[in-house]
């Protein structure tokens, strides 16, 4: 005999079927919407101007049937070698002790990930980032950890604390009354970047030696795959810039990706975490951030919180550098 509360329980069950059927159906409907469509490929996009240069190592790995991964890898280091950017590896603002800590990681087609955080002394995080993902079990190393791994896979140690670096340390601690209780609202500038290559896969890397000044151990969005970068070869991919701590509360690039799953392209999808951001959090002169995504078909899009923003995108044998739309002049 069929109760009434049996009744209900198979109803809602059936419910709860036929809705995670459709729910099926909406993500392998937009799957195929990319399959069926013609991939502008390959391209690269990437965050701030020194996308540019950093565009034009990928590229060249794209032009000769390069992976994507490849890709992002090769023109992730031409920024973490440019003493010149004081956001990325040499030449980065230290943190309140005066030491520069970097934070990378980087993402394949398959959904393969490595990662490093508070690594000093190495160059190119990114790279050892990605032996982590290929010679590890694990996604991310830390600390003496993650400089242990890399000096034993060949990576040198290197001072990456520049002359022009240290003296703006010096002239930041004279004035400073104690460890920081207002972090640096300035040199935040990530290098995200995204690749599609000739075969129609995606990968990223995203890398940082984050925000200067700021408490010795902190660790931003940058190398944490769901925030700082996210790939889904069926879908997309997406990276970000600005505060750290904004992106994680939201698992920004993780959003992003799952938003373009459900049919948004991908600059409106960035806008969708950018007001979320902008919703459930404290607007401070801190508060900074803005998102790049690429889709499966090729299409590109960024937003920003703040005006300023600029990404670069390399697409049609074309690099150039395209101003963001954003919330807050």
């Amino acid at each position: 005999m069929t109760t009434r509360r049996k009744f209900l329980s198979a109803s809602i069950t059936a419910s709860a079927a036929a809705m995670m059927g459709l729910s099926s159906k909406a993500n392998q409907k937009t799957i195929d919407n990319y399959k069926s469509t013609t991939v502008i490929k390959p391209l690269i996009i990437s965050t701030w101007h020194h996308g540019i240069a950093a565009n034009e190592a990928a590229w060249q790995v794209l032009i000769q049937n390069g992976s994507a991964l490849d890709a992002v890898e090769a023109g992730v280091r031409v920024t973490e070698s440019d003493p010149t950017i004081t956001s990325v590896g040499y030449g980065g603002s230290p943190d309140s002790d005066g030491h520069v800590t970097l934070d990378a990681c980087i993402m394949d087609h398959l959904g393969n990930a490595g990662s490093v955080a508070f690594l000093e002394n190495i160059m190119h995080p990114v790279s050892v980032a990605r032996k982590v993902m290929e010679l590890t079990p694990h996604v991310m190393l830390v600390g003496d950890g993650a400089l242990m791994f890399a000096l034993e896979n060949g990576f040198e140690k290197e001072n990456l604390l520049t002359p022009e670096a240290e003296r703006k340390w010096r002239e930041w601690l004279n004035k400073r009354e104690d460890v920081p209780q207002k972090i640096n609202e300035q040199y935040h500038d990530t290098i995200g970047m995204l690749a599609i290559d000739t075969n129609g896969n995606l990968s990223g890397a995203c890398s940082t030696s984050g925000v200067s000044y700021k408490y010795r151990g902190r660790v931003g969005d940058s190398p944490i795959i769901g925030a700082g970068l996210f790939v889904d070869n069926e879908v997309g991919a997406a990276s970000a810039t600005g505060l750290g701590e904004a992106i994680i509360k939201i698992a920004g690039s993780h959003l992003i990706v799952e938003l373009m799953r459900q049919g948004d392209s991908p600059k409106a999808a960035c806008k969708i975490a950018v007001e979320r951001i902008l919703k459930k959090q404290k607007i401070t002169k801190q508060l900074d951030a803005a998102f790049i995504a690429v889709n499966k078909a090729g299409e590109t899009g960024a937003f920003a919180l703040r005006k300023g923003f600029q990404y670069a995108l390399y697409q049609n044998n074309e690099n150039r550098l395209i101003d963001c739309d954003f919330l807050i002049e």
